[in-house]
């Protein structure tokens, strides 16, 4: 990084899979002449404080001494602990404090350095945000995918000793397994230079998909099926409503729902399933209206994981805000032992589309849905799949225009061809009219002066029936 550019602007953030977890942390910053450097990296056993930390000092180490930084993070516990509570922490030299090593390389960082601190709330559509939000689950994601080449190849497929030997009768076996679990923590820190992905999708080609619902689940579950088969990039427009803002602090999904796009027109299929939290939904009640009481007798995200997993996997998922429905997603994907959801699905934002398309004006899904008179639906309150097939309109709208995607109707118009091609190839039952005796005296009278004229019968009369 060059030291002739002396300001910088910092976005900082952290991600954890479980708390503790498999981490991530993540450094967007941008120079005078509108340049950005990213940084991201991760830890197999890590905090999400310790994350914050981690991105902090790593985004303040990229940049010159000399510079002048202003940074944004969403962590209160980095902002206050740095700019009013490390006072007091090295005046006690630090008793009682969590996190002392990283806080230490924090307050060395920043020394003799010139630097203003700002908090942003988290998944609010800032960009600089969510990009660093972003780059923080690459972090995470890399340290998985490390994780998994690291092991031995004998142990990548051997059978769970926890099925196989539940009491633990198998000493060796369980010897392994331990093992297995004694890594020491490793950090890996990847720089990418001046790119914005919005979407990264995998071969997907065909609609073809068959999904097995346990009898106890039916009720809860409901998968439309594809009633027009495509063949071409499988899209699914998804939504998700949950219990808050912050997967990181335990909030979890309660609604998911997504509708399947293949070639610009939805298919039929469709998921959606409401989920019982495990925890009361508070006041985001008043956004989706979904009560405790409601939600009481659904099924557990552990019940419906491989299900969801199964339905999702393979498409690219668009969704509005993306970042937030994926954290959630990979969140709950990954404590229910699945792993992240974005290693097996490519994303596209239609937030981070309609900021480019529209900069400098208000782009919730509400404002895009005016701007490009969608046909109004009832959103008293949000709903997964309400919102997805309001998302659908507005994604084919905002590239490229306006698609039909009334699938009743467009099945109806090919049936209706169908039938008028059946009817035009039906044979006709055409009345005969017979001549009058005057008219066949003409015609006879005719024929004779044609063939006295020419020598030879008119066409006519060699036709004619004897």
């Amino acid at each position: 990084m060059s030291n002739s550019t002396q300001s910088f602007t910092l976005y900082v953030d952290g991600a954890c899979r479980g708390n503790p977890g498999i981490g991530g942390w993540g450094a967007f910053i941008i120079d005078q002449q509108k340049k950005t450097q990213e940084y991201h990296g991760g830890e197999l056993n890590t905090t999400n404080n310790r994350m914050e930390l981690t991105a902090a000092i790593e985004g303040i180490l990229a940049c010159p001494v000399a510079a002048q930084l202003t940074i944004y993070t969403d962590s209160i516990y980095v902002k206050r602990g740095i700019t009013e509570w490390i006072t007091g922490w090295k005046a006690k030299n630090w008793k009682d404090v969590k996190n002392p090593d990283l806080w230490k390389k924090l307050d060395q960082a920043c020394t003799g350095r010139n630097i203003e601190w700002h908090w942003v709330k988290g998944h609010a559509g800032n960009e600089g945000n969510e990009r660093a939000d972003q780059l923080a689950n690459l972090g995470a994601d890399s340290v998985t995918k490390k994780k998994l080449t690291d092991l031995p190849e004998s142990t990548k497929n051997e059978k769970d000793w926890l099925l196989d030997d539940p009491f633990g009768l198998d000493e060796d076996l369980v010897a392994e397994a331990d093992d297995l679990n004694t890594e020491e923590p490793m950090m890996i820190a990847t720089h990418i230079d001046e790119t914005t992905i919005i979407s990264s999708s995998q071969d997907k080609t065909l609609n073809e998909q068959t999904h097995t619902i346990p009898a106890e689940l039916a009720e809860f579950i409901k998968i439309t099926d594809t009633t027009q088969h495509q063949h071409g990039e499988r899209l699914l427009i998804l939504d998700t409503e949950t219990t808050g803002f912050y997967y990181q602090d335990g909030d979890r999904i309660i609604e998911v729902g997504a509708i399947e796009m293949i070639n610009r027109r939805l298919t039929g299929s469709s998921i959606h399933i409401y989920i019982n939290p495990e925890k009361e939904v508070g006041e985001s009640e008043n956004i989706h209206g979904l009560s405790d009481d409601f939600l009481s007798d659904k099924p557990k995200f552990q019940q419906i994981a491989a299900i969801l997993f199964d339905y999702l996997k393979g498409a690219e998922i668009v969704a509005h805000n993306a970042t937030f429905d994926m954290n959630f997603l990979n969140a709950e994907f990954e404590r229910a032992g699945f792993g992240s959801l974005s290693t097996v699905c490519g994303v596209t934002d239609t937030l981070l589309l309609a900021k480019r398309k529209h900069p400098g004006q208000k782009n919730s899904l509400d404002a895009l849905v005016r701007r490009y008179e969608i046909p109004a639906r009832d959103r008293t309150f949000h709903g997964a799949l309400l919102d997805a097939e309001i998302l659908a309109d507005v994604y084919l709208a905002m590239t490229g225009g306006q698609v039909s995607l009334d699938i009743d109707n467009s099945a109806h118009n090919q049936q209706q061809i169908q039938l008028n091609s059946q009817q035009n190839s039906q044979p006709i039952s055409t009345p005969v009219i017979k001549p009058r005796e005057e008219e066949l005296a003409a015609h006879q009278a005719w024929m004779a002066q044609y063939r006295e004229k020419n020598d030879q019968p008119s066409l006519f009369e060699e036709n004619s029936p004897a």
